[in-house]
């Protein structure tokens, strides 16, 4: 995905927070401060997670080849490449976000990660 499809795409999710949060206090006229605060952070949660889960999959990190492999973060060794698969991550506002991610072996130790980025 590049720039400009983030751009629409965040666009679209931004008008979602802004008509929702319309919607929602009108069927809420008398919420407090804080059911407010929590109804805006759970729209607003899924606007951030969406972005973290496309800028971090356009990331140059997102694939990784022999050569220019991370480095074991055990004994420092150059990881191997494995399949690619799916990583269930979960942001500070317990959104889940999915991440496709080359996963790695170390030759040296036997450690396996799916290395950050």
């Amino acid at each position: 995905m590049n720039g400009g499809d983030f751009a629409k795409s965040w666009l679209e999710l931004s008008e979602e927070v802004v008509t929702g949060m319309k919607e929602w206090r009108l069927q809420h006229p008398r919420a407090t401060w804080r059911e407010i605060e929590v109804a805006l952070d759970e729209r607003l949660g899924r606007l951030r997670a969406r972005m973290l889960q496309d800028v971090a999959m356009a990331s140059a990190k997102a694939d990784w080849v022999a050569g220019e492999a991370p480095c074991c973060p055990e004994c420092g060794a150059e990881l191997e490449g494995r399949t690619k698969a799916t990583r269930h991550l979960q942001t500070h506002g317990g959104q889940e976000i999915e991440l496709l991610r080359r996963y790695g072996v170390c030759p040296a130790c036997g450690a396996g990660i799916f290395p950050p980025g």
